[in-house]
């Protein structure tokens, strides 16, 4: 198995299988309902495969505090996001602490954990979209949700019964204790995470090559959790992956999964949350480049690579590999960065990702130096049926 220690010490899965889920599941129809939404069904996910180990369940309130004021549960493990289940007040006053209740998730109604109610208690939501996403505009998607969510949270331990149907839908779903038997027996001794929401190009293969020339192996690790609005969905980001490697990568150097988490756009913190569940999938190292897990202008272009120069010797196994921002330089004949390029940015192909999907909306075709023309002609398609 692996070298890499999970953090905190051991993998934490969460998820029934066999037999038993069938007995948890009739259990469950007969116990007390509460509905979870979408970003609570990807956290019972990521604790169902142990992606997010070392916890146990929902937070309760001494961890919860503990991580919005100073990024460390109460035992004084590093973790830098709340990993909470809200509810209405009215829904909070009918569970009762130590009562055992089903999760249901409300876009299938499909009971998805049971879950022990430990502890119910209120929280400060402009504290917490404070300290965890440093703005307090509700703008900020991540704010947004935490503004517009219930004002009780409950914690306590849960038991994951369902994946939701991710396995069936993505044959590259695989939870950590599986991707570690991968690097294993492929002999891995240092591996590189790279965490991607869109499809990749030419400046993403740039950076995760040069990775290649200094590590064993590289894990390509796309988020299929739900998005922003205008991102590319999951299944046409996957055919993007699956064309660049078979064309443009060496096959057996590389392994390519998917999880199942919901972006919070947490910028440097959920940087810190990407190392951790990397750490728990086996790797020694992830790629952290410019505005990683950003959005607008919420966060400095490199806040998520310094916000790793202030963690503790100890805290965490996996290392950042610090990138800069690449793109095609016309002067120099091909991909570069601002650390190896002298040249202006009027010799540089700079297309952000709104004018990407306002060209591609146009059916007008980025050039071969921006994106491989088998990835371009799959966003083409793509955007030509959105009219």
């Amino acid at each position: 198995m692996s070298k890499v220690p999970p953090h905190g010490g051991k993998l934490m899965p969460l998820l029934v299988k066999g037999e038993e889920i069938g007995e948890r599941l009739r259990e469950a129809e007969s116990l007390k309902k509460v509905m979870v939404g979408s970003l609570q069904a990807s956290d019972l996910l990521m604790l169902g495969m142990g992606a997010f180990s070392p916890l146990d369940g929902f937070m309760k309130r001494d961890d919860y505090t503990g991580v919005v004021r100073d990024m460390r549960l109460s035992d004084g493990t590093l973790w830098p996001i709340p990993i909470v289940l809200p509810v209405d007040d009215e829904v909070g006053r009918e569970l009762k602490e130590g009562e055992k209740v089903a999760l249901v998730y409300s876009e299938g109604r499909q009971i998805i954990a049971t879950m022990v109610v430990e502890e119910k208690y209120r929280y400060d939501k402009i504290e917490e979209a404070r300290e965890v996403f440093g703005t307090e505009d509700e703008k900020h998607p991540g704010v947004m949700k935490v503004y517009k969510q219930g004002d009780t949270y409950i914690g306590g331990r849960v038991e994951v019964l369902s994946e939701l149907g991710y396995r069936e839908r993505f044959k590259e779903y695989s939870a950590p204790v599986e991707t570690r038997e991968i690097f294993s027996e492929r002999g891995w001794d240092t591996v590189v995470a790279f965490q991607t929401r869109n499809p990749i190009h030419r400046s993403h293969e740039y950076i995760t090559k040069v990775a290649l020339e200094v590590f064993d192996g590289l894990f390509i690790h796309p988020i299929v959790g739900r998005l922003k609005a205008g991102d590319v969905p999951a299944e046409v980001r996957m055919r993007c992956y699956e064309v660049l490697l078979e064309n443009y990568y060496p096959t057996e150097r590389v392994v390519l999964k998917v999880y199942p988490m919901e972006m919070r756009y947490g910028g440097p913190r959920e940087a810190v949350l990407h190392a951790i569940i990397r750490q728990n999938f086996g790797c020694t190292h992830i790629i952290i480049g410019r505005d990683h897990a950003g959005v607008g202008d919420y966060y400095g272009p490199y806040d998520a690579q310094e916000i790793f120069d202030q963690i503790q010797e100890g805290d965490l196994y996996i290392r950042p590999l610090k990138v800069d921002w690449t793109f095609w330089c016309y002067r120099c004949g091909g991909m570069a960065s601002r650390r190896s390029c002298p040249h202006s940015d009027e010799d540089h192909l700079l297309i952000s990702g709104t004018k990407l999907r306002e060209m591609l909306s146009r059916g007008e075709r980025p050039p071969e130096e921006f994106s491989r023309p088998e990835v371009v002609d799959i966003l083409v398609d793509y955007y030509s049926k959105q009219k």
